[in-house]
C-alpha cells in the first residue's frame, strides 16, 4: 500500500535497480574476459555487492536486512577461501554458494517488481537484473555439478571453463540452443531444462504483468474523466437545479396589465 511504513517507522523507498544492473552487466563482461581462477574470485565478490544492492533496493525490516547480509559476507568470505585451495571441492562449494546467493537475490527482486502497483523505468530494470541473476544462477549450478560430480559436464569433453558455463547457460535460458555445447549427465540436462522453463515461465509472468500493470493506468484515468470530474479532484460536482430559472412560474402579482387598445371593449366586471 502506498505510504505505508515497515517495521521500523521509516516509509518505504522505491526500488532502483540501475546500479544493481550497471554491476551485473560488468560481472558478465569480466567473466566473458578469460582471466582464469581470478574470474572466480571477481565474481564472489561482484555477487556479494549483487546482494547487498538488493537488500537495500527496497522496503525491509532492518534486523532480516542485517541478519542477511551478515549470513552473504560471512559464507561469501568461507567460498573464497575454499576456492584459493584449488582444489575440486573448493571450487564446488564456491559455486555452489554463489549460486543460492544469486537464487535468494532473484527471489526477492522478483517479488518487488510483481509487488509495484505501477510500472516505471525501475521496474523495468529490476526484471532485467532479476533475468540476468536468473542466468548467473544456474551457470554457478552447472560450475558446481562439474567440480563436484565424478563425469565432465559438458558432452564429446568439451573444456569447461567460467565462460563456456556462462555462454551454455544463456543460450538455455533464452532457449536459443546452438547444440555446441550439450550436458553429459542426467542431472545436467535435468538442470538445463529446468533453467530453460524457468526462462519461459520468467517473460510470462513477469513481462506479463508488467504489460497489465502499464495499461492500468490508463483505464483508470479512462474512467475517471466524465461529467462527474469536470469540478476537478477533490471537489464535489455541481448540482443541476430543477427546474431551470428560464421555465420557473413567475409571481403573479408581477404581472403587469396591458394597457386596452384604442376602440376595445373594457372588460366587464
Amino acid at each position: 500500500m502506498t505510504g505505508s511504513t515497515d517495521r521500523t517507522g521509516a516509509a518505504p523507498r522505491e526500488a532502483r535497480y540501475g546500479l544493481l544492473l550497471a554491476l551485473l552487466v560488468v560481472t558478465y563482461l569480466l567473466s566473458a574476459s578469460g582471466l582464469g581462477r581470478l574470474v572466480a574470485v571477481v565474481q564472489a565478490v561482484l555477487f556479494l555487492g549483487v546482494v547487498l544492492i538488493a537488500l537495500r533496493t527496497g522496503p525491509m525490516n532492518q534486523r532480516v536486512r542485517l541478519v542477511i547480509s551478515l549470513v552473504a559476507l560471512i559464507g561469501t568470505a568461507v567460498a573464497l577461501v575454499a576456492l584459493l585451495t584449488g582444489t575440486a571441492a573448493g571450487a564446488g562449494a564456491s559455486d555452489l554458494w554463489k549460486g543460492l546467493m544469486l537464487l535468494l537475490t532473484s527471489s526477492i527482486i522478483v517479488r518487488r517488481v510483481l509487488a509495484k502497483p505501477s510500472v516505471t523505468v525501475q521496474s523495468i530494470y529490476g526484471a532485467l537484473s532479476a533475468y540476468l541473476i536468473i542466468g548467473f544462477m544456474f551457470a554457478a549450478f552447472f560450475g558446481a555439478m562439474q567440480h563436484l560430480g565424478s563425469q565432465p559436464f559438458f558432452a564429446d569433453h568439451e573444456k569447461v571453463t567460467t565462460q563456456t558455463l556462462q555462454y551454455f547457460s544463456f543460450t538455455t535460458l533464452t532457449t536459443l540452443g546452438y547444440g555446441d555445447y550439450t550436458a553429459a549427465t542426467n542431472a545436467g540436462q535435468a538442470l538445463a531444462v529446468i533453467e530453460a522453463l524457468t526462462g519461459q515461465v520468467f517473460l510470462a509472468t513477469l513481462v506479463a504483468r508488467l504489460v497489465a500493470a502499464y495499461r492500468a493506468p490508463r483505464r483508470e484515468e479512462a474512467s475517471s474523466s466524465g461529467p462527474a470530474s469536470a469540478a476537478g479532484p477533490g471537489r464535489p460536482a455541481a448540482r443541476r437545479r430543477w427546474p431551470p430559472s428560464s421555465v420557473r412560474h413567475r409571481d403573479p402579482g408581477s404581472y403587469r396589465r396591458k394597457p386596452p387598445r384604442p376602440g376595445a371593449r373594457p372588460p366587464r366586471d
